[in-house]
């Protein structure tokens, strides 16, 4: 039972990437999975969640809004992080996690949220 993200790398600004979060070992379908990042020496951000049900989304970061792009497909136990434009304050390391619950909460910095962490991306946006 697990997650794994990847697809992080080096891009410049204004460039795409497309994070993946695989998840094995439970069914995707009863899950909500939510995107957060981190910087070395600040809080760990929540980006973006996926509801269990395909089509129920929330973006938790302004910043991100109308640039990237959760989406998942159940079919492929994957839950993926569309990131268009990115700028340099998105450098980050990239964690998914499960929620116990399906739906997403809005009380995202509850750790008892989450039982499952993926081991996170880096993505580095350079100028």
């Amino acid at each position: 039972v697990q997650l794994q993200a990847s697809g992080g790398g080096l891009v410049q600004i204004g460039g795409s990437l497309r994070l993946s979060c695989a998840t094995s070992g439970f069914s995707l379908t009863n899950y909500a999975i939510t995107w957060f990042r981190q910087v070395p020496g600040k809080e760990r951000e929540g980006v973006s969640c996926s509801n269990s049900i395909i089509g129920g989304t929330a973006d938790y970061t302004d910043s991100v809004k109308g640039r990237f792009t959760i989406a998942r497909d159940n079919a492929k136990n994957t839950v993926y992080l569309q990131m268009n434009n990115l700028q340099p304050e998105d450098t980050a390391v990239y964690y998914c996690a499960r929620q116990i619950y399906g739906e997403c909460k809005d009380d995202i910095y509850n750790r008892r949220l989450y039982d499952m962490w993926g081991q996170g991306t880096l993505v580095t946006v350079s100028s």
